[in-house]
């Protein structure tokens, strides 16, 4: 239960981190328009630090982390997150120093952000799969 917190409060630290960052480069720059650097903080705040809260109420009452499942969706989830808010994060940047992306790069950046949503749901189908497992 304590790795489930732990990992709660990073994605917290982390989320405040994304939104300072995304309201501190954008003025620093002075750019005024939409750029991906604003979905990270709600992503990590709602996705990470939400999501293991209510996994974390879940493992107390149905002990999740006893099923060998349990391991596969914290990794599929953590990496899904992780490289999705990476991708926004490189994409949100170079939006805000107005970088020019080839057409081949931008859909790259695209698609590795797609493979993270992708895992992120392969995680979710995992935690039903465990909450199926232990409610037996």
């Amino acid at each position: 239960m304590k790795k489930l917190l732990n990992t709660s409060f990073a994605y917290a630290i982390a989320g405040l981190t994304a939104g300072v960052y995304y309201r501190e480069l954008t003025r620093f720059v002075g750019y005024t328009g939409a750029s991906q650097l604003s979905v990270v903080h709600t992503h990590l705040l709602a996705l990470g630090m939400m999501m293991f809260l209510i996994v974390l109420l879940l493992e107390k009452n149905f002990e999740l982390s006893q099923s060998k499942k349990f391991k596969t969706f914290y990794r599929l989830y953590n990496g899904g997150l992780i490289l999705t808010v990476m991708m926004f994060l490189l994409r949100g940047t170079l939006q805000v120093f107005q970088t020019e992306l080839s057409s081949g790069l931008s859909a790259s950046l695209s698609g590795i952000a797609g493979i993270g949503h992708v895992l992120i749901a392969g995680g979710v189908v995992y935690l039903f799969i465990t909450l199926k497992d232990r409610i037996k």
